[in-house]
């Protein structure tokens, strides 16, 4: 019977989440996107299929009207999410992606390439494929338990 391994899976999962978010944050800072929120991904996701309503945004991360306000607000005050009127409603806003939210969508997705090559440079193209699909899984079995923003797309 083996022992069990030293540090927990939910553990490895968060610290190594923490490290990768961190890099990226890091990296956004230096290509001149040193304002982004850490929640700031969540909408950049929701808002790049369609502009949405303030309610719809709430309801994709699974947060209070209030609480979605408050980060829209951060996020329209930091030049990324834009307010248009709705055609049909005026009292209702889109909520949409600005030109910089786009930049720097790409410039994060530069990271995430990066990262992973980088991974599978130090363990090899087939440990880091394996590493992809066991988090594909966990995502795709266990993602329905989360806002739906964190849901598989």
């Amino acid at each position: 019977m083996s022992s069990p391994p030293s540090t927990d899976f939910g553990v490895l999962l968060n610290v190594a989440f923490g490290v990768f978010k961190a890099g990226l944050h890091r990296h956004l800072a230096t290509a001149g996107f040193d304002d982004v929120g850490p929640s700031f991904g969540y909408v950049f996701r929701l808002l790049q299929a369609k502009p949405l309503n303030l309610r719809l945004v709430a309801d994709g991360l699974g947060i209070t009207p209030q609480g979605a306000l408050k980060l829209v607000n951060d996020m329209v005050a930091k030049g990324y999410v834009e307010r248009h009127d709705e055609p049909l409603d005026g009292r209702v806003k889109r909520l949409a992606l600005s030109p910089r939210a786009v930049l720097a969508i790409a410039e994060a997705r530069r990271y995430h390439a990066r990262f992973e090559a980088d991974l599978a440079g130090r363990i090899g193209a087939d440990a880091a494929a394996a590493a992809r699909a066991a988090l594909e899984d966990i995502a795709a079995h266990y993602g329905d338990e989360g806002p739906p923003s964190l849901r598989p797309l």
